[in-house]
């Protein structure tokens, strides 16, 4: 007797998840280790599986069913916190829940590369699955009353959730179940048929008649709501064929039961005459509601009751109190009671929800940190920086002034200073110039692995801009999905980043090379073994004291030197090491603010960890100043005393001393240059991999969109019939005049231009005291590890952000039914019972 309807399911598609988020995790997360990256690997593939469970699920409709999709629910919102949602690119199919689309002109389909998009089309088929599971209750139960309940409410809470979500999550026009309309009339109808649930339960406690009476008028107000919407143009071609006519007959009987519940009211207080007129009005209504309806046995047992008791009512009148019949469109509305509203989406649904993903943390929370890692980084480059301009810069004077090689000479050793043998032994130890030569024969290699990658990369997307603007030109406007140049723009703002890094290494190279070719004979000449480089040196000009002061003081302002460089390399090793942990205190701002305010943390922070660092960076570049000073004026003294200056010999250990200082920056910078092209290497196969996975579902999304285009091409009408000659139409009215052979002239047909749909298909009336007119109520590279190099100046890409229906209807239709008190006129019917 009390029939509800369930919302048609949206039909899924299989999709390979794996690969994209994989992709995308690697790219967001690359610092992980193998561990963690296991661990990412097991949850995707276990992702993939809950999801391919949970969309056949859905067909299910069991109780039981509802916590498995419901996790995979809380599994997506769990998920779009800890990546960026623009940037995976998996095309999500969904077909259409009442799948008309290929007969009223709508989408069948749609394919959407957004896991927002997923969201939607997972969050709809909950509430379709909510209101079917609801309509299959034993509703003679208290648990199966209050499950419909719950139920409908939350289903109608997420069709309102909808309504504010698909817009964003659907920037192309959705399929016709996924509109604005749709959805606004599958909420009312959630929220109406909960009412209902509870008229039921109130009727099963033997609440009051006048609560009861209420509750109807409620529930008759909101399904001529739902009748009115589901009458508008845009969707009334959508529903099942018995939809409306259910809707219009709960209309006509809730107004029934609404009389009935009020006369019982008037009874109770001995208003004879309003009883009869509720009475009278209510059986009208009760034979509108099961004509309109289609079902000669709805609300059967409330109608005998209403001809039962208004056959002793009136008896009653006749005989006894001879009240005076009232006016029905005189008589109050019993007023309303709403019990049903939508139940907002609690996250998360599934009473025992286990984040898969639990190990990455919220996609904000991770880019403050990285953000954080670099802003420590740059200042910690910074101060590095200056300790090593300034050792290049001492170096350099030291090498001008043949130190410490003079003052080493000065203890009678003829052959070479022990400083240059140490050196000379580091740079054989090092792999002398061989190595050097190797690394800079290797870079070109490298070089060009990396922009074949990334011409690979503009290649797949020019291909698929190409295509898109090919089909966007044959099509024209109905290729309505987002041009490539929109979907694009940040992938070739990265590429163009990318192809700027390659030409900033390139003059890094440059310098590199240039260093090299300038001191390749001293760096030649420290590979060679010690006697070979004995026998290359000059013969010496003359012997010096070693005890004259001017030699000692050197020899102690070079042991101040050594002892610079070693503290230097102390505070350098301490400034690398300089790490601390935000994750507690930005996860303390986003719960507490919602946001992250990470340069101010982060500052406050550093500062309190780097200050010390900085002060001694401040202090050693000072201390250098004066010592260099001391170097210079007791080196002018040395010369002074004895007269060694400018010999062939000190010019060579100039030179050695120089290529030494050259040798061990090369290396350095050679190691960094390989390690920047093998890591770039590996953000730009991230980078591809995004690409590729970008132009894959795009290709999806076209064949996808082609196929509706045909398909909407193959069904449409063929060409007008010509017309018959005019010697086949009969010009008299006596069929002897046809010719011979032709057809007989056939009447004009009456146009159904103006017949109601469905009232004149479905056999039934047009409902009284109709209104016409009546309207509706309203990826993310990673910074590279900073080197104090050439390369490490260069600018890395910054976060990747990705990124004909039938007329309205006509009057006397149902979705103008007056039935609710507010606007009365007459009652429902407008025409007097018999006796009036």
């Amino acid at each position: 007797m009390w029939k509800f309807l369930g919302v048609p399911l949206k039909k899924p598609s299989e999709v390979d998840v794996v690969k994209p988020l994989n992709n995308l995790i690697q790219s967001t997360y690359n610092g992980a280790t193998e561990e963690e990256k296991g661990k990412y690997a097991e949850a995707v593939n276990e992702f993939s599986k809950q999801r391919n469970t949970a969309i056949w699920k859905f067909f299910e409709k069991y109780e039981a069913s509802l916590e498995i999709v419901y996790a995979y629910y809380d599994q997506i919102c769990a998920l779009e916190t800890k990546i960026s949602v623009s940037e995976l690119q998996i095309p999500f199919k969904w077909k259409d829940a009442f799948d008309k689309g290929s007969i009223f002109g709508g989408k069948i389909s749609l394919t959407h590369t957004s896991l927002l998009y997923e969201k939607v089309c997972v969050l709809f088929n909950i509430a379709a699955l909510q209101s079917s599971i609801a309509a299959n209750q034993q509703l003679d139960s208290d648990e199966g009353l209050k499950l419909a309940i719950k139920l409908l409410q939350q289903s109608a809470g997420i069709f309102q959730y909808l309504k504010g979500a698909t817009p964003a999550a659907v920037p192309s026009e959705p399929t016709p179940d996924l509109s604005q309309d749709t959805l606004t009339v599958l909420q009312a109808l959630m929220v109406a048929q909960a009412q209902e649930v509870f008229i039921l339960k109130a009727i099963k406690d033997n609440m009051k008649d006048q609560i009861i009476a209420k509750l109807c008028c409620q529930a008759e107000e909101f399904y001529a709501d739902v009748l009115r919407a589901m009458q508008k143009e845009s969707v009334r071609s959508l529903w099942e064929k018995e939809w409306i006519p259910n809707i219009a007959g709960k209309q006509a009987g809730f107004h029934a039961l609404t009389q009935l519940y009020q006369s019982l009211v008037c009874r109770a207080s001995k208003k004879i005459g309003e009883e009869i007129a509720r009475l009278r009005n209510a059986i009208e209504l009760f034979k509108a509601a099961q004509s309109r309806g289609g079902n000669e046995t709805y609300l059967d047992e409330y109608f005998s009751r209403a001809k039962r008791n208004l056959a002793e009512s009136t008896k009653d009148n006749e005989f006894i109190y001879n009240e005076i019949i009232p006016d029905l469109s005189t008589l109050a509305s019993p007023g309303k009671a709403q019990l049903a509203k939508p139940l907002p989406i609690g996250v998360p649904l599934a009473a025992n929800f286990k984040d898969i993903f639990s190990s990455l943390v919220p996609v904000e929370l991770h880019r403050a940190l990285t953000a954080s890692d670099m802003r420590r980084n740059e200042i910690v480059n910074v101060e590095i920086m200056k300790l090593r301009e300034s050792t290049q810069t001492l170096n350099a004077v030291l090498a001008s002034l043949n130190l410490p090689a003079a003052v080493e000479t000065a203890d009678g050793n003829s052959g070479l200073p022990p400083s240059l043998k140490d050196k000379a032994v580091e740079v054989r130890q090092k792999g002398g110039i061989e190595n050097v030569q190797t690394m800079l024969k290797d870079l070109p290699e490298l070089l060009n692995r990396n922009r074949e990658i990334l011409d690979e990369t503009d290649r797949l997307l020019d291909e698929e801009r190409d295509s898109d603007n090919q089909l966007r030109a044959q099509f024209k406007e109905r290729w309505t999905r987002i041009s490539s140049d929109k979907l694009t723009e940040m992938f070739r703002t990265n590429a163009k980043k990318y192809r700027e890094v390659i030409t900033n290494a390139i003059e890094a190279d440059k310098v590199v090379r240039q260093k090299f070719e300038a001191n390749q004979k001293g760096i030649q000449l420290l590979s060679l073994p010690p006697d070979q480089i004995q026998q290359s040196l000059p013969s010496a000009s003359g012997s010096v004291d070693p005890n004259c002061s001017s030699v000692q003081r050197l020899k102690k302002l070079m042991d101040d030197v050594e002892t610079i460089k070693a503290e230097r390399e102390a505070v350098e090793s301490e400034l690398k090491s300089a790490t601390f942990d935000m994750k507690d205190e930005f996860l303390i701002a986003l719960q507490k603010d919602g946001a992250i305010d990470e340069p101010a943390l982060s500052l406050a922070r550093i500062g309190q960890v780097l200050n010390p660092l900085q002060q001694q960076v401040r202090e050693s570049v000072e201390r250098q100043q004066s010592l260099v000073a001391d170097i210079q004026s007791a080196h002018g003294d040395f010369v002074s005393e004895t007269g060694s200056c400018g010999s062939s010999r000190d010019t060579l250990y100039q030179e050695l001393a120089t290529a030494y200082d050259s040798y061990i920056e090369l290396s350095g910078n050679l190691l960094e240059g390989t390690k920047f092209y093998n890591d770039l290497t590996q953000l730009l196969v991230v980078f591809q991999n995004k690409i590729s996975d970008f132009v894959f579902a795009r290709k999806t999304e076209k064949e996808e969109l082609l196929k509706d285009l045909t398909t909407e091409s193959s069904r449409q009408a063929c060409p007008a019939t010509p017309a018959l000659p005019s010697h086949y139409t009969s010009t008299s009215g006596s069929g002897s005049d046809i010719p011979p052979g032709s057809a007989p002239s056939v009447p004009p047909v009456a146009s159904t231009a103006n017949i109601p749909y469905p009232a004149q298909v479905h056999g039934m009336p047009i409902p009284y005291g109709a209104q016409p007119g009546v309207p509706y109520p309203s990826y993310v590279p990673a910074p590279m590890p900073q080197s104090f190099n050439p390369y490490a100046t260069l600018q890395y890409p910054g976060t990747y952000q990705y990124q004909g229906f039938p007329q309205g209807p006509p009057p006397g239709h149902y979705g103008t039914y007056p039935g609710s008190y507010a606007n009365q006129q007459g009652g429902y019917p407008n025409q007097k019972p018999p006796g009036w």
